[in-house]
């Protein structure tokens, strides 16, 4: 590992978890892109080391919003158990190989461009209502959470960038109490997807380090910042972070699918004509002794 390469990672790291702190969300977002574009990674590297360093930065930022009864119980087993459930189901998709690297990439870009259009809707009265109130949509509130899950293990994101807009529009939840109830499932979700995965990311181990000191170091400031700003600011600063990361996403994803159209198709050649070599002869090619 380069110096510059450990430099961008604890500056990201320092980014990732002053957002979790202040957003309840907002890690594996920067930190995906981080790691396939900064670092060069595979996304079947990517994926887990994200998962795993999201989860620690989640658990390190709980401790605070526990502390100021930040976490809204009844959304959180709404919304949770089924996102645990699509978390198995997406990262066993992955583990056997049924989603392509690019759509990997293109999933979590289009989920993240339309939470962002969601979440900078002009807030209404619904959005402001009590948690836990019975006006609320659990059914919504439920799909929602199995949606976040698929995205978390097909795309190794702890669901931050959609567990808060679900929170704040389908639960009503202010953005604080969305984003504490965030941390907990963000925390649980990565761990189900990780170990629906099924592989440890170990040569890439050592990329943790830089993460998780400059998110320590997030995580202090954060937690400094996050009770003086204005829930209108939180949801604007949440939407633009939302784009710049799925564009990053997005392009890179194209990137990557264009570099796989030509090595595939050079493969069906290859294959093709490995085929037409092997194939016998016809009977009016084969020698006939007699003639």
């Amino acid at each position: 590992m380069t110096i510059a390469l450990a430099l961008l990672l604890t500056a990201g790291g320092g980014l990732i978890g002053g957002l979790l702190a202040v957003l309840g969300a907002g890690g594996s977002i920067l930190l995906l892109p981080l790691l396939v574009s900064g670092a060069a990674l595979p996304t079947r590297e990517a994926v887990p080391l994200s998962l795993l360093v999201v989860m620690l930065l989640a658990l390190a930022n709980l401790g605070p919003c526990l502390r100021r009864r930040q976490i809204a119980p009844r959304p959180a087993l709404i919304l949770g158990l089924p996102a645990l459930a699509g978390s198995w189901i997406g990262g066993s998709w992955v583990k056997a190989g049924l989603v392509p690297e690019s759509v990997q990439l293109a999933v979590f870009a289009a989920a993240a461009l339309l939470a962002a259009w969601l979440l900078s809707r002009p807030a209404t009265a619904s959005t402001h209502r009590h948690h836990g109130s019975p006006n609320g949509q659990p059914l919504l509130l439920a799909l929602q959470g199995l949606l976040v899950g698929l995205l978390t293990g097909i795309a190794g994101v702890g669901g931050g960038f959609a567990i808060v807009p679900a929170l704040v529009l389908l639960a009503g939840l202010p953005m604080a109490l969305a984003s504490g109830t965030s941390l907990l499932l963000i925390a649980v979700n990565a761990l189900v997807a990780l170990a629906a995965l099924g592989h440890w990311p170990a040569a890439s181990l050592p990329l943790l380090w830089p993460l998780l000191l400059g998110g320590g170091l997030g995580v202090a400031v954060g937690q400094r910042l996050a009770p003086r700003l204005k829930d209108q600011q939180l949801r604007r600063g949440f939407a633009a972070l939302l784009i710049g990361s799925a564009l990053l996403s997005g392009a890179e994803a194209w990137h990557r699918h264009a570099l796989a159209s030509p090595q595939a198709a050079a493969r069906g050649a290859d294959s093709t004509s490995s085929g037409a070599s092997r194939r016998p002869l016809s009977p009016a090619g084969t020698c006939n002794s007699s003639a």
